[in-house]
């Protein structure tokens, strides 16, 4: 055998074709080699911007005696986990089901059939950090494999039967899920929070935006303020702190600490996509200028550095450089005197900048000490010092920038694009939105409306998973609300056709994969967050929408059986639901907003600029020449235009509002739902 990962198109795997590990694919050829040779299976799963994968490779991976323990061992498999999400979720199930936290890397050890007996995250090479050493961990689960087999075979044993009951439909009571019941949940996230440094819980300290945007969608529905302050500080300190890029814009995936000061410092295009879009959501109410600033600055960062090859959107950057962590980003007092002379002593004060540095002996730029805006012309005088050291950290060696184009992620930005375009009136942000998605559509990444899941190098892979089929139809819903095009409700359609077809358990909600795609040795189903939404639970959000705007019955009652398949977790653990119960809000009270009127009136425009100025996280806005295009049981059928103008309706449930054919009629009365 030989490492044959040079023949792959993940910039992760080619980050180790040059590895004396004998690294392999996944598929069937690797497993069966591990039958036909008799050795367990190593599978080691990463990213290519995740630092600790980066670690264990330069400790193990690259050094030769360990690869040589390794081949002799075991058949070697490497795995992107961004490009077979698929495989992560099914092994980091089996991790946390053996008590371990998961991770990347992580580390799995399985059978020849794909079933997993043992694993973990990072392992060091020799014993630290009170973690076993890598090599110990080979020899013993190896000779564990030759000489006694029978605690492997139990361990499979217990972990595929956990597996499987994991991903059946839950039995048991199903509680009555109703917007009470969410607003009691919202005031338990709250109990979570960190209310001196923000955030929900302590470090390791992740954005957590489903969280957030609960939290937000039951102030809206309550008025507590102590729920708006918990998302406000939040988004504050997350924005101020060294987890946010305070010269080049965009958010690094977590926090290391419970300050928001030290991030990892990859940068994911998922996390900013859900930052940018609960920023617009929380802007809408308290048009805090520094979100302003953040949403302008970050969607910069997607268009100078995201753009990949077919005109999508990028994966991820990696958190090092030069093989060290954090090098692109980081500064000592001279280096800043260097660029800014005189003015370096004022920046540096600002910024949170230390003679023996604020971070592994130097410095992370951050504003937590100065969390608020300073006076007009001080934050005028920053402006350039800040391009200044951008220019000249633009010079130093890049962190790698992961080419490949996720569906999924796509989607999720894409979608916070179109929104963030339209509400800061923004057409250029919009269009960028659809040039991706049209991307995603065009360019070899869909073949009879089936989406691949990745693409790179001019080669699609991957068959679609239910988050690309989910995000993508929100997406094209949103860019559908937004520009009116019915190519994109057509598009939601049919995505969630093929869903229905080739995803549906007839016991409720969808698989992860097709019926068709790669057999696995399990078929993973929940509606639980992970590092992305739940597509059980965005799936919520594009089903309510299309019964909305289209009429559709069976997206309805689809959405119904999702929420009674999921909903006796409810008892069990409600804290990654957040997703799902979001959804469940707009699938129960959604807030239809009907415009009779051309989008191109200047009266319709003056109209849909008056919902830019209240956050209504559960509005589905629909913009028609007239209602007779509504579905014939909907209660806006058969209005019309007041006055021969443009004119809206607001309907929740059966019930619509008095016409509104102005600004202030309309503003009058969002303003009563919200009180």
């Amino acid at each position: 055998m030989e490492n044959v990962l040079d023949r792959e198109t993940s910039p992760y795997l080619l980050q180790h074709k040059d590895n004396p590990v004998h690294w392999q694919p996944w598929g069937p050829e690797s497993l069966d080699t591990a039958r036909r040779e008799g050795k367990p299976i190593l599978l080691s799963v990463g990213y290519a911007a995740c630092h600790w994968c980066h670690v264990m490779a330069h400790e193990s991976f690259e050094d030769p005696a360990v690869a040589t323990m390794m081949n002799e061992l075991f058949i070697n498999i490497k795995v992107d986990r961004e490009e077979r999400p698929d495989i992560d979720q099914i092994y980091q199930t089996s991790l946390a089901l053996l008590g371990e936290q998961g991770g990347w890397p992580l580390t799995m050890f399985l059978n020849a059939k794909g079933d997993p007996f043992w694993g973990g995250t990072y392992f060091p090479k020799e014993n630290s950090y009170g973690r076993p050493g890598f090599t110990n961990v080979l020899q013993t689960v190896s000779d564990i494999f030759k000489n006694e087999p029978e605690k492997v075979t139990k361990n499979r044993d217990i972990l595929k039967a956990a597996l499987k009951k994991h991903n059946a439909t839950a039995e048991g009571d199903r509680p009555k899920l109703t917007v009470e019941v969410l607003d009691r949940i919202a005031d338990r996230y709250a109990e979570e929070a960190d209310v001196e440094h923000g955030g929900i819980g302590s470090a390791p300290k992740f954005p957590q935006t489903y969280v957030l945007e609960n939290l937000w969608r039951s102030y809206i529905r309550t008025g507590k303020e102590n729920l708006a302050e918990i998302v406000v500080k939040a988004l504050t300190q997350m924005s101020q702190g060294g987890i946010y890029d305070h010269l080049g814009g965009g958010y690094s995936r977590y926090s290391t600490d419970a300050l928001w000061l030290a991030p990892h410092f990859e940068k994911m295009l998922y996390d900013n996509a859900l930052i940018l879009d609960l920023l617009v959501l929380v802007h809408a109410e308290n048009k805090n200028e520094l979100f302003r600033d953040r949403v302008y600055e970050t969607v910069d960062w997607v268009f100078r550095d995201m753009i990949a090859e077919n005109g999508a959107l990028s994966a991820t950057i990696d958190a090092d450089s030069e093989g060290v962590e954090g090098k692109f980003y980081v500064w000592s007092e001279q280096e800043l005197e260097e660029v800014l002379g005189t003015e370096a002593a004022q920046f540096a004060e600002i910024y949170g900048v230390e003679d023996e540095g604020n971070w592994e002996g130097t410095n992370i730029l951050h504003r937590l000490n100065y969390a608020t805006a300073l006076d007009e012309e001080t934050e005028a005088a920053l402006l350039p010092l800040r391009q200044k050291l951008f220019e000249a950290r633009s010079k130093r060696i890049h962190p790698e920038l992961d080419t490949k184009v996720l569906t999924d992620w796509n989607g999720l930005m894409i979608a916070s694009l179109a929104k963030a375009g339209q509400y800061f009136s923004e057409a250029h942000w919009v269009e960028r939105a659809e040039n991706a998605f049209s991307a995603i559509t065009t360019h070899s990444m869909q073949e009879d409306g089936r989406l691949y899941h990745s693409y790179r190098l001019g080669e699609a892979k991957h068959t679609g998973i239910l988050d690309d089929y989910t995000n993508m139809s929100r997406a094209a819903l949103t860019l559908y609300e937004i520009t009116g095009r019915s190519f994109y409700l057509e598009r939601a359609k049919n995505w969630i056709q093929i869903l229905n077809t080739h995803f549906w358990d007839k016991t409720g909600g969808y698989f992860y994969t097709a019926d068709d795609a790669e057999a696995l040795i399990v078929r993973t189903k929940n509606a639980f967050d992970n590092a992305v939404p739940s597509g059980n639970g965005t799936v919520l959000e594009v089903l309510s929408k299309l019964h909305y705007l289209t009429g559709d019955r069976e997206a309805f009652e689809k959405a119904t059986d999702i929420v009674r398949a999921f909903s006796v977790e409810l008892g069990r653990n409600f804290f990654p639901l957040a997703t799902f119960l979001n959804n469940f809000e707009t699938l129960v009270e959604g807030l239809q907003i009907l415009i009779i009127g051309g989008r191109d009136e200047p009266a319709t425009l003056e109209l849909v600029s008056v919902l830019n100025e209240f956050s209504l996280p559960a509005k589905v806005v629909n913009i028609l020449a007239t209602s007779e295009d509504l579905p014939f049981d909907h209660p806006a059928n058969g209005k019309n235009r007041k006055d021969n103008k443009p004119t809206v309706y607001i309907c929740t449930g059966s019930v619509c509002s008095e016409p509104a054919n102005n600004p202030m009629d309309l503003r009058k009365q969002l303003q009563s739902k919200a009180s």
